[in-house]
């Protein structure tokens, strides 16, 4: 298997989990279990991460556990630009650069001081409606970081 092959499986293992992780519905009483969660997940894990989500321009969650400098803080920051400008997960974005030949800070012409399309940020999508926010994980590999939101999403939205 290829580089470029194994950019396309991720492309499509990615895609699928955006399909799959959708929610009915999200408030304020979600992103607060769904952050807890994150936190949990990763206390477990002895992960020095930063958790954020948002709705829209809002901030409903935020913690930053110790080993994390506000560096973590500037890079959810960036991932979820991303989420916000594309509507899908930054590593999602950035892989479909890398599955061009391309990198997303060479073609995107957008501010790589504002812009990051590294994983870590997921999208919160209501069914019906679409991208309403986002939910982040800053401090691990991109890949991890990644892994890390969506096992937590997987749990979150798991039918009772």
């Amino acid at each position: 298997m290829t580089a470029a092959d194994d950019t396309q499986a991720l492309v499509a293992t990615l895609e699928e989990q955006e399909h799959r992780l959708v929610f009915d519905r999200f408030g304020n009483d979600d992103a607060w279990a769904l952050g807890t969660l994150l936190v949990e997940l990763a206390r477990e894990r002895n992960a020095a991460v930063t958790v954020g989500i948002r709705r829209g321009a809002q901030r409903l969650f935020h913690c930053a556990l110790p080993g994390t400098s506000a560096d973590n803080d500037a890079w959810l920051d960036r991932k979820c630009r991303v989420v916000e400008r594309y509507g899908e997960a930054s590593f999602l974005v950035g892989a479909r650069f890398r599955a061009k030949g391309r990198t997303f800070e060479d073609s995107s012409r957008l501010d790589p001081d504002r812009y990051a399309a590294h994983g870590g940020a997921f999208p919160v999508r209501l069914r019906g409606t679409g991208v309403v926010g986002a939910v982040a994980v800053s401090g691990l590999p991109q890949a991890d970081d990644h892994a890390l939101v969506v096992e937590a999403l997987e749990q979150y939205l798991r039918p009772a």
